[in-house]
């Protein structure tokens, strides 16, 4: 996806387009209920590839009163290396369902996660760990 210069602007898109409406009803129950407030939406959107818009990041983060440049650098860094985590864990389980050879990749997944994602079957690979 985000071998495309567009990416991130159709990410915001979609994601503006999807909760507008959820936006829409707090905004009005706000105003209903004279309560003052107003909603907003800050959307965080990281590519596949853990690639992310710098200065759009930072700039939401500074919205939110992230505002000291090391905090900053530190929930970027983490970001991207937490989506490109989820990425290799979501091929490892594409690659189970692909081509079956749970073997290998069973192993290298960590237990916790493989019994979570299997208990709704009534199945554990291997035992919990206590």
């Amino acid at each position: 996806m985000d071998t495309n210069g567009d990416w991130a602007e159709k990410k915001e898109q979609e994601k503006n387009d999807r909760y507008s409406s959820h936006l829409g009803f707090l905004n009005h129950l706000s105003y209903r209920e004279k309560s003052g407030w107003k909603a907003s939406q800050t959307n965080f959107t990281t590519g596949v590839r853990g690639s992310l818009h710098t200065n759009q990041f930072l700039t939401r983060l500074e919205s939110l009163g992230v505002k000291n440049q090391n905090t900053t650098e530190a929930i970027r860094n983490r970001k991207a290396q937490k989506t490109l985590s989820m990425s290799d864990m979501i091929l490892k389980f594409f690659l189970i369902a692909l081509n079956s050879k749970t073997d290998w990749t069973l192993q290298s997944l960590p237990t916790e996660v493989v019994n979570k994602n299997m208990e709704k079957f009534n199945l554990h690979l291997q035992p919990p760990r206590k």
